[in-house]
Parts: structure tokens; sequence; C-alpha cells
């Protein structure tokens, strides 16, 4: 079977990912509506936004007869890890370059080596020059370095143009359903598109999970990149990040565990978990009127091992 044929088969039309209602007692005192996207069930080893994100990439590496893919991410990326999955899927070598070069030295955690199991080629970078990554000069550095030749680029988090492209579909998807839809935030592509596609009197919110307040300008330069100004109405709300990346203390991991046991929804902790606890802690605050119907988006699944530990250098 020949790629083409494969990345016909991989990406071949799904419906629709599942609208669900969830009756949580911390919503509806408030008379707010909760809905969850169950993004996570669009593809059984590419879920949610990563589906969303590499889908257009992974048509433009394969017709640009590109031999291999190459990208970037930390130690606990779930973007690497769909990236590895998708090269194996479809029979094409994948390189990631990881941030920190003391790794390097150690044993593999369970998020690179299921990287590795795939067939991933890992190689790992200073934090100083993953830093510049996006410099012209350093990232040429790290390609060369990583040995990647002409192989497709998906920068960090799958966020680029093409990216924005599949999640707009999620916002089309969603028209109509919710005053509101909200999204956890890594590097924005995800909102970005979203914003996008759910057109006008749609209205998106953006939890970040990386501490810093860099997102505002990053989406905006992604919409530019993309559909060459801003798109749709969105906002962020800070302050959910519950110590950075990865990061998951006691308290976030009761309140998952919680949710789950309530619901029946498996809760994605570095993701998912930050994102409804924020719109919990927001509907008791009043942030949104009585009457309300939210919509979250279950961008991923939790881990077999399970949640990522602690990774305060993004």
């Amino acid at each position: 079977m020949n790629r083409t044929t494969r990345l016909d088969l991989l990406l071949q039309p799904r419906p629709p990912s599942p609208l669900r209602e969830v009756r949580d007692d911390g919503f509806e005192r408030h008379g707010v509506r909760l809905l969850l996207k169950r993004d996570d069930l669009v593809h059984p080893e590419l879920p949610g936004n990563k589906w969303r994100k590499l889908a257009p990439n992974l048509r433009a590496a394969v017709r640009g007869g590109h031999p291999g893919l190459v990208t970037f991410g930390g130690a606990y990326s779930n973007h690497l890890r769909a990236t590895a999955a998708a090269g194996r899927l479809l029979g094409i070598s994948t390189v990631g370059v990881v941030r920190g070069d003391e790794l390097a030295g150690r044993p593999l955690n369970a998020s690179l080596a299921r990287c590795a199991a795939d067939g991933m080629r890992l190689h790992f970078a200073s934090r100083s020059e993953y830093r510049r990554k996006n410099e012209p000069e350093v990232r040429a550095a790290l390609l060369a370095a990583a040995g990647v030749g002409d192989a497709y680029v998906i920068p960090e988090g799958g966020s680029n143009a093409l990216a924005l492209s599949g999640c707009a579909e999620l916002g089309r998807e969603l028209r109509g359903e919710a005053d509101v839809v909200a999204v956890a935030c890594g590097t924005g592509g995800t909102l970005a598109g979203l914003a996008a596609g759910l057109g006008p009197g749609g209205r998106a919110l953006g939890v970040p999970v990386l501490a810093g307040g860099f997102l505002g300008a990053e989406i905006r330069s992604l919409q530019r990149q993309a559909f060459g100004g801003p798109a749709g109405d969105w906002t962020l709300a800070e302050g959910f990040h519950h110590g950075g990346y990865a990061r998951v203390p006691a308290e976030l991991e009761a309140f998952a565990a919680g949710f789950e046991a309530r619901h029946g929804v498996p809760v994605e902790r570095v993701y998912v978990a930050k994102l409804l606890w924020a719109l919990t802690e927001l509907t008791a605050a009043g942030a949104f009127p009585r009457g309300t119907t939210l919509a979250a988006v279950v961008t991923g699944a939790p881990e077999p091992s399970g949640p990522a530990q602690a990774d305060s250098s993004r």
C-alpha cells in the first residue's frame, strides 16, 4: 500500500464528534448548561485537536513528496506522540526535536517511549536553542543537527495556517449549539481556528495551560497567517494553568477524578482538567449569565500511564 492510499484511508471523512450534555451541579445551580464536545473520539490514535491540526499538514507532506516529518515538543508533548503515531500509520519517517539536551542520557519517560515505539527518532536540543527555534538561523541549525534532510516541518503544537483550517471545521460543527465554546490552549492554534469557524455570533473562550500571558499575540499572528487578519470573537481566561505546563497538583487531580466519577467521562489532566476547572470557577464567579449554554471541547484522552509529571520549563 503506497503512502497516498494510506493517507486517503487515514484521512477519510469522519462524522462530527459527539456533543453531549452533562448535568453537573457546579453549573446547574448557577443556571448554566454544560455540553461536552467529545473531540477525543474523532480518531482512535490522533484524537481531538491533534487530528484537526495534523490532517491538512499530512496531506501537504505526502502530496509534496517529502520523505518524512519533523516537529518540535517537550518531554510530555501530546503533539509529538500524535505525529509519531501518524508516521507509523502512514509508513513515513518522523523526527522529534525535544526540548532539553540533558534528557538525552536518561531513560525515556512513558510519553517519549511511546514516540520511539512508533518509530520517531528523537533529537534532544538545549533549552536555550529550543527557546529560539523560531529564529530562521537557529531553526536551520537545529534541523541540520537533527539530520532531517527534506522532511516536512510541522511547528510545535502543530499550529500553523494549515492547522487552523482544520480547527475551523470544529467551529463550524458547533455553530448555533452554544453561547460560548471553550477550549484549553497550548500554542493557540485550536482557539484561533475554532473562533473563525464559529462565524458571526459565536464566542470562543480559551484557557491557557501555560503561564506567561503571551498567547494573545500568538493567536493574532496565526490568524493573520491563515485568514489575513482577525477572525471571530475570542477571549482568553488567564490564571488557570495550576503552576505551568503539565503540572497537575493534588487539588486538580481530585477535581478531575471527581468529574470522571460523576459523569463517566475520562478527563485528560494537562489540558482538559484545567479547562473544566476554569469553567467551574468562572461559572461560580458569575462570568456567565443564567441561561448560558457552554460547550467545552474535550481535545484528548488521558494517557494510559496516567497524568504527565511536572515539566515547568515550557
